[in-house]
């Protein structure tokens, strides 16, 4: 058996896995210590030299010489006056015996066994490396080359050839990749699975949209500038409230740019996703206002105990306070952390109308809060507005929608 075929291969191998020298000298180690306690049971009175460079192994086994007749004969670390002297003719009683071990010895099975053992660690250490790096990365953004698309994830692979997936509900929906197209996203998680590691990236995270922040805008990546806080509608709307450590510098304008020039590449990325730039303030009541821009609140009633709050618009301004598909105002609950209830001023001609807190008695108290939600607070209000649109814009039941109007329509008939 070739000794240093055997580790020239294994250390072209490691050097080929950017494994360095001492680990790869310690892994060489081990597996030839199993080896040896496989025949021997152990390895205490055993060394070994190895120098990967030249390909050379020794291994060395030390007994200690004891008299024929004694107890201590079969200790592994003892060897008889009789078979000691075959090594050497002119041993005494009580030396040491320094005995070298042939690779062959240990049988062409165990050898090649070592071989597949070696591969296999250095695999497993490549895992472990590859894990480790892209754990430390959870939350950065990196750049990776599509190589295949399937029905709920796309594969990318990294500069070093590494699989990173793109799961479908991590991708904006306006997200359209083609084999070899660079894509950016962030390391959304490092998982183990089967002893492979598995690296999710996210296109939807708002740590994403923080880190794209931090690319266009120095002051953010300065720390001159804080986000306080991101909330999306990935690929159709975000929320980002800001504030600066520095009163000379606007956060809002150093965010957007000149012209816009900074937030654009932005929104580009994010597949024109319209994005909100806020300036945080502790003003809870000016807040609010400034989370449901555009939209002008004519006032508003705040419950922090049950952390609700009810804001009062004009007629003409509450299609926008909620926004297409109920988007403005979810971000804006989000963002501030407050359930919000919108309410529209009535005018004189819309006295006659029914509040639709006054149903109470007839619609579960869940059903009314959904119809707050997006600014329906009257009886004639949710019949103008029509079946499918109250279908497009809550999370009610088509049935429960029938039963609404049916109500709703007999209190004016």
């Amino acid at each position: 058996m070739d000794t240093s075929n055997l580790i020239e291969s294994f250390a072209d191998f490691a050097r080929q896995k950017n494994i360095d020298r001492p680990t790869m000298i310690r892994i060489l180690e081990d597996v030839f210590k199993t080896m040896i306690r496989k025949k021997y049971e152990t390895d205490d009175n055993f060394d070994i030299i190895i120098n990967a460079d030249k390909g050379d192994l020794e291994i060395w086994r030390f007994r200690e010489i004891v008299d024929d007749n004694s107890e201590d004969i079969w200790d592994h670390d003892k060897i008889s006056l009789t078979e000691a002297r075959k090594i050497e003719p002119d041993f005494e009683i009580g030396e040491e015996v320094a005995e070298e071990v042939e690779l062959e010895h240990f049988g062409r099975r165990a050898v090649t066994t070592a071989r597949q053992t070696l591969i296999q660690k250095v695999k497993d250490l490549e895992k472990d490396i590859l894990f480790n790096k892209y754990s430390e990365l959870v939350g950065e953004i990196i750049t990776g080359e599509v190589y295949q698309i399937l029905s709920r994830e796309t594969l990318l692979t990294d500069a070093d050839g590494n699989e990173l997936v793109l799961l479908k509900s991590e991708q904006i929906s306006k997200d359209r990749f083609r084999k070899g197209d660079s894509v950016r996203a962030v390391v959304h998680r490092v998982e183990m699975q089967n002893g492979n590691p598995k690296i999710v990236l996210s296109r939807t995270s708002p740590v994403f949209l923080e880190r794209l922040f931090e690319q266009e805008v120095p002051e953010i990546y300065d720390e001159i500038i804080n986000i306080k806080k991101i909330v999306r509608e990935p690929g159709e709307r975000a929320k980002v409230s800001v504030e600066s450590y520095d009163d000379r510098i606007d956060p809002v304008g150093a965010c957007v740019g000149m012209k816009g020039s900074r937030i654009h590449s932005i929104v580009r990325e994010l597949q024109n996703e319209n994005i909100d730039v806020i300036n945080f303030t502790e003003n809870m009541e000016l807040y609010i206002q400034r989370a449901l821009s555009p939209a002008k609140l004519s006032s508003m009633k705040i419950d922090t105990e049950n952390k609700r709050v009810s804001v009062y618009l004009k007629p003409d301004q509450v299609s926008l306070a909620i926004g297409k598909g109920g988007q403005n105002i979810k971000l804006a609950s989000k963002l501030v952390g407050m359930e919000i209830d919108v309410f529209r001023e009535l005018t004189d001609a819309e006295e006659e109308d029914v509040l639709i807190d006054e149903f109470n008695d007839v619609l579960e108290d869940w059903v009314i809060v959904e119809l707050k939600k997006v600014g329906l607070d009257t009886a004639k209000r949710v019949l103008e507005l029509g079946k499918e649109e109250l279908v497009r814009m809550t999370d009610l039941e088509e049935e429960t929608i029938d039963e609404i109007f049916k109500i709703f329509s007999q209190e004016f008939e």
